[in-house]
């Protein structure tokens, strides 16, 4: 339990013009340090073991790079989701195979471009360090054309923001940032805190996360962009080789813990509150991460001795839309004919053969544009509920 006289550990509120308190974070790192107690160590200890895991298990993937892609979609749907959004994870892989159906959810673009800010900010760290360059340039990717797409993507706020109910004015808002002057220099603190080596990465990235989310220096996409930030960090650190864990999960699923623990950080300057929390949640995701990667790799062997068994003729075909559906694992027929290459009716046949022997399950019948799903990989990623409501008119 933190003390009273720590109130003040991670900023404090000042009265502005206008007669609102703002939020004023201290810099980082935190002092009085963090209290390493034994509960706090313990629980690094196993959320660091059983990321060495799921990096580990990653490496046995055939071939990562086509099994992260759903890593990556569930993050970004379970962090849309926080933030209101409506677009299931379905939703999403059948928008990207254009196999959407009308009136699917609007915001299913607001998902697709958090995954594009996600892999955007990898592959720009060939070039350039983890700063706040890099932060404005994934926010600009994860507004651009959707609902906030007028409130200055890629650039950091230049007036005051506030957090609170729909409507609520800054005098009635649950919490204010700090205002701009202060706002930068946190900022320019945060930048230089994240190159810091003066504590366990994994405790840092729990301290920028929440950090962030104080100085809230976007106008829109805050609550996005301080979680893409944990897993970019844990890429750019190299404690993933690639962006497999999900932790937006975790923080979902514990929604209203995630927010108190967040607000005791401001309010209470209870830092090892909010880092135990964060600890648990990397280590139950990174546990459940592993356990699914090694489920995908018994599916993958089952499925490929099907089609030795089974697709003497078609087998190179076969395996070429076999592995097409691990990137894909909604298709059209006519996006079937890209993976393969071969002819329309040699297509049809391959996908008939796919749902003879239940790697395919058609999702709907439609007369035109048939949509089919690979529901044993979706379900190790997509809910029971999800697919339920998805097949409840299939076959």
């Amino acid at each position: 339990m933190i003390a009273n006289d720590n109130k003040d550990r991670v900023g404090k509120y000042s009265v502005q013009i206008g007669g609102y308190k703002a939020f004023i974070p201290n810099l980082l790192p935190p002092d009085p340090p963090i209290k390493l107690d034994d509960e706090l160590l313990q629980l690094h200890s196993q959320a660091d073991i059983a990321l060495g895991r799921l990096s580990g298990t990653s490496e046995m993937l055939p071939n990562p790079n086509l099994f992260v892609a759903m890593y990556i979609h569930k993050e970004a749907v379970l962090s849309s989701q926080i933030e209101g959004t409506q677009a299931s994870l379905i939703d999403v892989l059948a928008f990207e195979s254009e196999a959407a159906l009308p009136g699917n959810p609007q915001d299913i673009e607001e998902v697709v471009n958090y995954i594009k800010a996600l892999n955007y900010g990898l592959q720009r760290f060939d070039t350039l360090p983890l700063s706040l360059r890099l932060i404005r340039e994934i926010h600009a990717y994860l507004l651009a054309g959707v609902r906030g797409a007028d409130r200055h993507p890629g650039e950091f706020r230049t007036s005051q923001n506030w957090i609170g109910h729909l409507g609520c004015s800054i005098q009635t808002a649950r919490f204010v940032p700090p205002p701009l002057s202060d706002m930068h220099a946190t900022l320019n603190n945060l930048e230089a805190f994240l190159h810091m080596n003066t504590m366990p990465i994994l405790l840092k990235i729990g301290i920028v996360h929440a950090q962030f989310e104080i100085i809230h220096p976007f106008l829109d996409g805050n609550g996005r962009i301080g979680r893409l930030l944990i897993i970019l960090i844990l890429c750019y650190e190299r404690i993933l080789s690639k962006p497999l864990l999900y932790l937006s999960y975790f923080f979902k699923l514990n929604r209203l813990e995630y927010y108190q623990y967040l607000r005791k950080v401001h309010d209470d300057g209870d830092w090892e509150a909010w880092l135990k929390f964060f600890l648990r949640g990397i280590y139950e995701v990174a546990q459940e991460a592993t356990s699914t990667a090694q489920r995908i790799v018994q599916l993958r062997e089952v499925h490929r001795d099907i089609i030795v068994k089974h697709f003497s003729r078609s087998s190179s075909h076969a395996y070429q839309l076999l592995e097409y559906l691990y990137q894909r694992p909604i298709i059209t027929i006519n996006s079937a004919i890209k993976a393969t290459g071969i002819s329309y009716a040699n297509t049809n046949k391959l996908v008939t053969k796919f749902q003879e022997y239940g790697i395919l399950r058609e999702m709907d019948h439609m007369l035109r544009n048939r949509r089919f799903a690979y529901t044993q990989y979706l379900a190790l990623f997509a809910s029971g509920e999800e697919l339920q409501a998805n097949f409840a008119l299939s076959g």
